[in-house]
């Protein structure tokens, strides 16, 4: 399911993902927009991920960033990614906590490098926490009401 590694202060902890990990620095979105190459771009609370949307075939990574567990907008910003084609990698980085990832990957995160490591068996079971969901988002698992009515 998840590609867990022995995380160092800097490293993604996993990965749901079978392609190659961006091997380079993320920039703010200012800068992206400032410049021609980039792949890798990172987002802070009050940036407006909408503003990427022209360059989404370009971008390899999304790093959001969660400088606190009680703010909110990095959901969003991945939720507008998602529902806009994005494909890339999609990194909750900061203070992620196991009570949110499942919710995070509902979102659409697919990485998660949290500022202090999560205990390998918490993450598995707060992926498979609910088996069944209520309502279509980012990822694409299908509704209970789907299933139920074809």
């Amino acid at each position: 399911m998840a590609d867990f590694v022995t995380p160092g202060p800097d490293d993604v902890q996993f990965r749901l993902r079978d392609d190659e990990p961006v091997d380079h620095a993320a920039v703010t979105v200012d800068s992206f927009l400032d410049q021609s190459n980039a792949s890798a771009v990172r987002i802070e609370p009050g940036d407006d991920a909408r503003e990427l949307l022209p360059h989404i075939e370009q971008i390899r990574l999304v790093e959001v960033n969660f400088p606190s567990f009680m703010d909110g907008r990095g959901y969003s910003a991945a939720r507008i990614l998602r529902e806009a084609g994005y494909t890339g990698e999609l990194r909750a980085v900061g203070d992620v906590l196991i009570d949110q990832l499942a919710i995070m990957r509902r979102c659409g995160f697919d990485s998660f490098q949290p500022d202090r490591p999560l205990d390998e068996d918490d993450a598995r079971r707060a992926f498979a926490t609910w088996p069944e969901v209520y309502q279509a988002a980012a990822d694409d698992r299908t509704p209970i009401w789907a299933k139920r009515h074809g």
